[in-house]
């Protein structure tokens, strides 16, 4: 798999450059996020977004700084920002080349003048550092930087307004600015002794944020500049620009911390060394002896379900398992009567406190299994119990050995509201939380029988064939050759979706290989893409594959055709089941795929989903860890697989079901197709 390579004759075209975005984190909440040009397209963008208290809220500091070189009186600004639809200064026009490695640098030429800007986010800190080096010039030049300082929630925008103060406080070295009572003093400081700050504030209106407005929300904020930073720099000389929430003694340490933390860089230079990289700026470590993840860069939080998806493959695929044991033992604290807190609940998320198990699967590999029962069997068990008590009428274990879930508002993964409706209920029976649960409690038992728990066991032993044997019997579509979606009092619903391979790439199945292969074909032919599965059949009626930017029209395809990369996860992982070996190759292609999406989107990640049809345009987060971990995930079991010999079996991916397509070959098809319209 290639590098990161740009066009460098595109930089120039905003169409290229525009869309291409960077995101940097400090590691405790905070980032940096703009274009590849350092032009704003989202009102989540900012060289400077951090928390400012121990809430997970984060706010936009720093929007941007403007630099404009001087030459024999010459003015040369080299910002580029969007007003009313305008672009306006262009400082594109002089970008001649961009690094993503080993940290993100943008070379800039004017006339005979080359300068160099490396801009560095330090970690375990509040501060952004930019680095420039006047490469060539063959006269004096002078270089002015401008702050653009926004101090608000990254959800909201800038207004101008009186109560913003625009003073410029002097510090050694540069000033502190603080527009409003209760944000953090932001101090910027530069490494030259001949720095002159000229006191000039001034509110700069009406910048314009296009993807905002594409998605239908508000786009136009108004910023606000104490003034500007202005300086000789010669030819061959550095100098570093910080801005931090703390305030740097002296020159000396500004360079010593930019040299020491640029030092410790990973070098991007592959598929998985960017996921790698990428991966490891999910894990947040907060005050308070908290480890969270945040689920998506720019806009999530921390998400539980989307946590244990994504955390084997975010740490344990780097032998991190100290991450992925802090975060478990952040959230199990939080754990109140068998449930997680906040999102991990069952009353926001059903099947989230089912997926504690998957992780704890994957965690097994890394530590001894005692250990593992000693920290986390009493939440195990607790969660369990939890589900067989009920939790009220809506969401309850039945006699049956299947979790009824039927609450007012939607509570699995596909719980997108649309005009105030559920897009997709599924209320009764749903597919994936039937799986999840045999997982959870087949695991725990054998687990507590290893370890010596016979309570335990004796108490729950004959659940699993019970629940096996009700799943059977509602899920299995014998004529059809898959397994429905949900099932309640009143429906089958039989719509090929995503949701079924959970109940195929776990380590317990209820399914035997015989409708392993089949469920396996359906998926292969109908959801199966280059950027993940659909989540939902192209044949069905209800499909909507590439779509608008708009949230509504987003939202509308999301659940209903949009194709998502961590169920590739469990369908790679499903076919290594069957085919061992043999499947790695086949593995491979489709982790292939994602090679191009590293400079496509996010540089050095990989998007939330993509749209169900060619070409696949990413959509949804930029960066986000349930993509991140599933593709990490996948590489891992590639990298396991190589080293056996293949196995008997084999995944006959090549040959898929009859379809309706097929005339009348298969009677029972032709009816599948039949059911995707109802």
């Amino acid at each position: 798999m290639s590098g990161l390579t740009f066009d460098k004759r595109e930089l120039g075209n905003l169409e290229y450059s525009l869309d291409r975005e960077m995101l940097a984190t400090d590691r405790r909440g905070g980032y940096m996020s703009t274009t590849i040009v350092c032009c704003n397209t989202r009102k989540y963008h900012g060289l400077m977004v951090a928390p400012i208290d121990q809430s997970d809220r984060t706010y936009v500091l720093l929007s941007s700084l403007d630099e404009t070189l001087i030459q024999h009186d010459q003015s040369f600004n080299l910002a580029l920002h969007r007003f009313d639809g305008v672009y306006e200064p262009r400082g594109h026009k002089y970008i001649t080349d961009f690094e993503y490695t080993p940290t993100p640098t943008i070379t800039y030429r004017v006339g005979g003048a080359v300068l160099r800007k490396e801009l560095l986010w330090i970690h375990k800190r509040t501060q952004l550092m930019i680095r420039y080096t006047l490469v060539d010039a063959h006269s004096e030049t002078t270089l002015r930087l401008r702050p653009m300082l926004a101090f608000r929630d990254k959800h909201s925008l800038s207004k101008s307004n009186m109560e913003a103060d625009g003073r410029a406080y002097p510090i050694p070295g540069g000033v502190k600015c603080r527009l409003y009572e209760g944000f953090p003093w932001l101090y910027m400081q530069i490494d030259k002794d001949d720095t002159e700050f000229i006191a000039a504030p001034d509110w700069y209106y009406n910048f314009e944020y296009h993807k905002e407005l594409a998605r239908g929300y508000e786009g136009h904020e108004d910023l606000l500049t104490p003034g500007y930073f202005e300086f000789k720099i010669k030819k061959g000389e550095s100098v570093i620009f910080s801005a931090a929430t703390d305030q740097m003694a002296t020159s000396e340490t500004i360079s010593s911390i930019y040299e020491a933390s640029l030092a410790r860089r990973t070098h991007k230079i592959d598929f998985v060394s960017c996921l790698e990289h990428s991966a490891r700026q999910f894990v947040i470590r907060r005050p308070g002896d908290r480890t969270e993840v945040i689920a998506g860069y720019p806009w999530f939080g921390p998400f539980v379900r989307d946590t244990f998806i994504a955390l084997p493959g975010i740490t344990l695929s780097q032998k991190h398992k100290e991450d992925c044991m802090d975060v478990l033992d952040t959230l199990v604290r939080d754990m109140r009567d068998g449930d997680f807190a906040g999102s991990g609940s069952v009353h926001e998320a059903v099947d989230a406190p089912l997926w504690f198990f998957y992780t704890l699967q994957q965690l097994e590999k890394h530590i001894p299994q005692k250990e593992l029962w000693a920290r986390y069997g009493e939440a195990m068990k607790s969660i369990l119990e939890a589900y067989r008590r009920g939790h009220g009428e809506e969401i309850k274990l039945h006699d049956n050995g299947l979790i009824w879930a039927a609450a007012a508002r939607p509570l699995t993964w596909m719980a997108t509201m649309v005009d105030g409706e559920p897009l997709t209920p599924r209320r009764g029976y749903p597919v994936e939380l039937q799986a999840l649960w045999y997982n959870a409690v087949q695991y725990t038992l054998a687990v507590a029988k290893k370890q010596g728990d016979k309570e335990f066991v004796a108490a729950w032993k004959d659940m699993p064939e019970r629940t096996k044997a009700s799943f059977i019997s509602k899920f299995w579509l014998e004529e059809e050759g898959y397994l429905a979606d949900y099932v309640n009092y009143d429906e089958v619903n039989k719509f090929i979706r995503c949701n079924m391979v959970v109940a195929c790439g776990l380590d317990y199945k209820m399914v035997n290989d015989e409708q392993l292969v089949s469920t396996l074909h359906t998926i292969h032919q109908h959801l199966l893409t280059p950027r993940g599965l659909r989540t939902l059949s192209p044949r069905n009626m209800l499909y909507k594959s590439n779509y608008n930017e708009d949230q509504r029209s987003q939202d509308l395809a999301s659940r209903n055709g949009s194709a998502w990369v961590w169920p590739l996860m469990l369908y790679v992982k499903a076919c290594f089941d069957l085919g061992g070996a043999n499947f790695v190759a086949d593995a491979e292609r489709i982790l292939n795929e994602f090679d191009d999406e590293l400079q496509t989107k996010c540089v050095g990640s990989i998007s939330e989903r993509f749209e169900g049809d060619p070409p696949h345009n990413p959509r949804g987060s930029v960066s986000h860890a349930t993509s991140v971990g599933g593709l990490l995930t996948i590489n891992e079991l590639i990298q396991q697989y190589s080293a056996k010999r293949p196995a008997r079996k084999t995944c006959k991916r090549a040959e898929p079901k009859a379809t309706a397509e097929d005339k009348p070959k298969r009677k029972c098809v032709r009816k599948s197709a039949k059911s995707e319209k109802k």
